[in-house]
């Protein structure tokens, strides 16, 4: 009895008061936290499924050939202007003189088409006179028919009174078959002549028609000309913008066709970020709302931008294979839409640092 007594009266060992303060500041501290960050919830809209973006331009050539010389290596700073590659360029130059002799020939051929116009045109002058002088000849023949036959006709009746000769009777009548004749060899040679007016009239309009064609021709061998120029043109191959140079996979000697990409030039002067938004985020998001953006290549720094533009569609609708809901079965998910994000502060010289393709956080402010 007394052992037992003496357990009661030992006194209770007292608790620590260090976990019971712990457990208290991490109660409020949890408490403060998530009250935080649901205050920040509703001034904010956070995501960091974001990525830089910037024009990628590739480099693609408009004509098939054999590459002559490389001028750019892997990662290089180019400029707008500068040469990336050289394409052998003989055959594009032979078309080129082949188009000029082409040319040469056209022109040769208007001149002579005009030259054949201008011996018509005089043909036709000539034959034309020639036609008046006929008509000038005929009315002389003609009176010279009439004078003739009433000589005859007098002649004709002294005649029968034994007035005169025979032989002047005979004379007359020659005279007079003779004038007629000398008229119809008029009459004749002015149809041939007005036949031969007809036909060089023909021929001036088709030599006309000639000099016509040849100017087309001429006109399309300028232009056969200038696509000959422009593709030798093409042979060089410059950088469209100023960018770094991606990696170049390819080498003097290999044959590359018209409308092949070669490699990129990344125009890093001009970036921006795509952050992709849940469909339950946009509902607060407008055009021209400050974003501070933290990129995982420069954790301490905070970018300044602003809200662009919204994409007019969801990123899973511009997808090779697009989600089609009317087949199979049905399972709801939250779609995102890409937000395009650009960068506000001019002076930021660590803007320029950001390449393609980065992870950042973006954090818009909704106020």
């Amino acid at each position: 009895m007394e052992t037992r007594t003496n357990e009661v009266q030992q006194p209770r060992k007292k608790r620590n008061p260090v976990f019971m303060i712990i457990l208290v500041a991490l109660i409020i501290g949890g408490a403060w936290f998530g009250f935080s960050k649901y205050r920040h919830s509703l001034h904010h809209e956070e995501t960091d499924d974001a990525q830089v973006s910037a024009d990628i331009l590739p480099v693609i050539p408009h004509v098939s050939g054999y590459i002559k010389l490389v001028r750019v290596n892997d990662n290089q700073l180019v400029k707008k202007g500068d040469t990336l590659l050289i394409l052998d360029n003989r055959d594009y130059t032979m078309k080129l003189e082949e188009a000029e002799a082409a040319l040469e020939i056209a022109k040769a051929n208007l001149q002579n088409a005009r030259a054949m116009s201008n011996a018509s045109k005089a043909n036709i002058a000539t034959t034309a006179a020639s036609v008046i002088t006929i008509d000038s000849q005929i009315a002389a023949a003609k009176i010279t028919v009439w004078r003739a036959d009433q000589d005859y006709q007098r002649y004709a009746n002294l005649i029968k009174d034994h007035s005169i000769t025979q032989q002047q009777y005979e004379q007359a009548w020659a005279a007079k078959e003779t004038a007629q004749k000398q008229l119809s060899i008029l009459q004749s040679q002015k149809n041939q002549a007005s036949q031969q007016t007809n036909a060089v009239t023909v021929q001036s309009n088709a030599t006309t028609g000639q000099i016509n064609v040849a100017e087309a021709a001429i006109r399309q061998r300028e232009v056969d000309v200038d696509a000959a120029k422009l593709n030798l043109s093409y042979t060089v191959i410059t950088a469209e913008e100023d960018g770094h140079i991606s990696k170049v996979n390819v080498q003097p000697g290999q044959f590359v066709q018209a409308g092949q990409a070669l490699f990129a030039v990344v125009h890093s002067q001009n970036v921006w970020v795509v952050a992709n938004f849940k469909e339950t985020q946009l509902n607060k998001m407008r055009e021209g709302q400050a974003v501070v953006i933290k990129a995982d290549a420069f954790p301490n720094h905070k970018f300044q931008a602003t809200v662009g533009s919204f994409s007019p569609a969801t990123g899973s609708t511009f997808a090779l294979l697009p989600p089609d809901n009317a087949t199979g079965n049905f399972v709801k998910v939250v779609q995102r839409l890409p937000v395009k994000i650009e960068f506000t502060d001019p002076s930021d010289t660590l803007v320029r640092k950001l390449r393609a393709g980065l992870n950042v956080t973006v954090d818009v402010h909704l106020d």
